[in-house]
């Protein structure tokens, strides 16, 4: 169990997936400000490397079409995404209730282009989940996504927009079930809550638990109502390294395949879990923070690469760029080809960097008692839930088959495409 998914077919087909990715060239431009630790600049130094490294040419390569309003306000509240669309650096100051009211301001601060940037990094998410729904992808890649804490009427740690959310609600239009896992070093908050109350979704955060951002994540918090035990938490201490969280990582999440049986996964692979992240405090390698996509790759099931944190960026670049490799089962070279941004992996120029000799305060003993703990909870769902058939809510339109659905709605007098049922309950998206 816990050394591999489920078996692939040998030869070409257990190796190669058909992958799309996402990319916006103008992302690499947005600006937190100055001295804040994200960065999108990261973003733009990963593609750099994928492009030298020649990994596009085996990737479908896409520009994201921008998240409209009505798309963000699937989740968000319609007033928390008005106030993004219009609120700039210049009017701030003549909003200041808002800016409280909607938790903008130090944190996750008001810069040039915000709500184009939130427009472009969930697009990709949602453009993710499409393409995998409509099958033109087995894994598709988003490293601008991944912004886990944005809650749905405000936005949360460096988060605006839930991208995550709105990818899975797009996923559950095709699936009956859609798993989350999140390996960023903050616990996945704003996805949990969203899906808190459901069976359709469940959410799987290995996490720094104790007195850290944003200081949720216990192992008690496991759902509620019909959402019982389809929330997983698995709060981590200090200095965690590859071997200790792989001894958590693959059993537990073998068990969830097995009786959740998710039909698409969504892996948040926020970089901030690395060794000598500016914010974080493990000591994972590339290559085992990379184990953990080897991993969700293995169960052959359609699947939504994102980003996430991630604060030393020349380790960001590189995490996403040897994952994405990953995803295509091409293995790349350590020693770096020369590139734009070159300089900034000195002096070594190499890939993979060497965890540091920092404690590891997860024992054995702790790790044991988490891992027995979270099997005993999966243990009580005896089988993958069932759900009733419902209408099905129409896909998102892809811009390249828009006009040709058209036509055919057109000729054919009767809609193609199909509703589901889903409502908010308090401040959660709560879906049946």
């Amino acid at each position: 169990m816990e050394t591999g998914g489920n078996s692939l077919p040998s030869g070409p087909d257990g190796v190669k997936r058909k992958v799309l990715y996402f990319y916006d060239p103008e992302v690499g431009n947005y600006y937190y400000g100055q001295g804040h630790p994200m960065k999108p600049h990261r973003i733009r130094m990963t593609h750099a490397l994928l492009a030298h490294y020649g990994l596009l040419q085996h990737m479908q390569v896409h520009k994201p079409v921008p998240a409209r309003d009505r798309d963000l306000c699937r989740f968000h509240a319609d007033d928390y995404v008005n106030f993004l669309h219009n609120v700039t650096p210049e009017t701030q100051q003549d909003q200041l209730r808002q800016l409280k009211r909607f938790n903008v301001g130090e944190d996750c601060p008001v810069f040039d282009g915000l709500f184009s940037f939130c427009q472009t990094y969930a697009g990709g998410s949602i453009g993710g989940a499409v393409k995998l729904n409509h099958g033109f992808c087995d894994i598709a890649i988003n490293w601008a996504g991944g912004l886990h804490h944005a809650k749905k009427c405000e936005a949360s740690g460096f988060c605006y927009v839930n991208d995550i959310v709105l990818a899975i609600l797009e996923l559950l239009k095709q699936h009956q079930r859609v798993l989350y896992v999140d390996i960023d070093i903050h616990h996945g908050d704003g996805v949990e809550e969203a899906f808190y109350t459901t069976d359709r979704v469940m959410t799987v955060s290995f996490h720094k638990f104790g007195d850290y951002f944003p200081g949720t994540g216990d192992i008690r918090d496991i759902g509620y109502s019909k959402g019982k035990y389809y929330s997983l938490n698995v709060p981590l201490d200090d200095g965690i390294d590859d071997e200790s969280y792989h001894y958590l990582f693959k059993p537990i999440i073998s068990k969830v395949m097995e009786v959740f049986r998710p039909g698409a996964v969504v892996l948040q692979c926020g970089a901030d879990s690395l060794s000598g992240d500016r914010l974080g405090c493990f000591n994972l390698s590339i290559k085992g923070h990379a184990e953990c996509v080897k991993f969700m790759r293995s169960f052959n099931v359609p699947l939504l690469l994102l980003g996430g944190g991630g604060y030393t960026i020349r380790n960001v670049a590189r995490c996403w760029c040897y994952e994405t490799g990953v995803a295509l089962g091409v293995e790349v070279d350590d020693k770096m080809p020369q590139h734009e941004y070159y300089e900034y992996f000195g002096p070594d120029y190499n890939l993979h960097v060497s965890p540091s000799n920092m404690e590891n305060k997860n024992s054995r003993q702790l790790l044991l008692e988490i891992r027995n703990k979270l099997l005993d909870n999966l243990s009580k769902l005896e089988h993958a839930p069932s759900v009733q058939f419902q209408e099905r809510e129409p896909d998102t339109e892809l811009p390249e088959v828009l006009m040709k659905i058209r036509m055919m709605e057109m000729r054919d007098g009767t809609l193609i495409r199909t509703w589901i049922l889903m409502r908010t309950v308090s401040s959660s998206f709560q879906v049946e």
